[in-house]
């Protein structure tokens, strides 16, 4: 009875043994598969010149680094930020700095730019007049209704010297309250963005962000007023702040910055002004 007892005794042993063999064994494999590199990728951005940037000067050489791509195209400036917090997309291009800023504040986003593109600048646009010299007393305009791009639209006024507004407001989020001065009466008439190159038909004038225009088929040269941008209203390529030292974030920059995406921008992407890293 001894032997048998001291028999069944190591059986037990051995099968404890075992299993707890495998559970360190799956839990390697575990902590292996969390930590090997993301290699398929959903990169998010608005239809139009955005979209065809990242398909054409971005998702080449991803996929020559080893990635599978995937781009998602969005028709409006809110939902790509929300796809990238809830992980549905691994990076988004459409926006610039204030935007991102203001967004990530306004919804308790942690969002982290890699890189600034080149971008189309904002334009006026016009069926009616070919100059803003030309507008008259009661012109209707229509702008971008988020607050950062209707500071932008507010700003090629003010250079036009068509209106002045508070200089203790905020420049960055200017809206048609902070408009101090108004001599010819100019309707100001808030629009989602993406309505805004049809508005073109309603109203005098329309302010359109360069990547609805593009998408629309309106040549930047064709704007009767384009705006003077800085590198923080050029759009730039967005993660989630905990992904930004990741691997894939680090091979989408450097995609970027190759000579191949240089290359594509100077052929594909004419009147795209230039950010100042790619001047140096």
């Amino acid at each position: 009875m001894k032997k048998w007892a001291s028999l069944l005794f190591v059986l037990v042993l051995a099968l404890a043994l075992a299993a707890c063999g495998n559970e360190k064994s799956e839990d390697k494999d575990t902590a292996s598969n969390t930590n090997e590199e993301k290699k398929e990728l959903k990169i998010g951005a608005t239809s139009g010149p955005f979209a065809d940037m990242v398909k054409k000067a971005i998702q080449p050489s991803l996929e020559k680094a080893g990635y599978k791509v995937e781009v998602v195209e969005f028709s409006d400036y809110v939902q790509p930020n929300l796809a990238l917090s809830n992980g549905s997309i691994d990076a988004n291009l459409f926006q610039h700095k204030y935007y991102m800023e203001t967004f990530a504040k306004e919804n308790n986003l942690q969002l982290s730019e890699l890189i600034v593109v080149p971008t189309a600048p904002m334009g006026i646009y016009s069926k009616k007049y070919k100059s803003l010299d030309e507008i008259k007393d009661g012109t209707s305009i229509a702008v971008p209704n988020d607050p950062s791009n209707m500071a932008r639209a507010l700003k090629i006024l003010v250079e036009a010297k068509l209106i002045e507004v508070d200089p203790a407001a905020n420049q960055l989020t200017l809206s048609e309250k902070d408009v101090t001065s108004n001599p010819k009466n100019i309707q100001i008439k808030p629009l989602e963005a993406a309505q805004l190159p049809r508005a073109t038909d309603s109203v005098d004038l329309s302010a359109v962000p360069g990547n609805f225009a593009i998408a629309a088929k309106m040549k930047i040269e064709d704007a009767i007023a384009v705006e003077n941008m800085p590198d923080e209203y050029r759009n730039r390529v967005v993660v989630d702040t905990k992904n930004v030292d990741a691997q894939f974030a680090k091979d989408i920059k450097a995609a970027v910055e190759s000579d191949e995406f240089e290359e594509v921008i100077d052929k594909e992407f004419k009147g795209f002004g230039k950010p100042e890293w790619m001047k140096k």
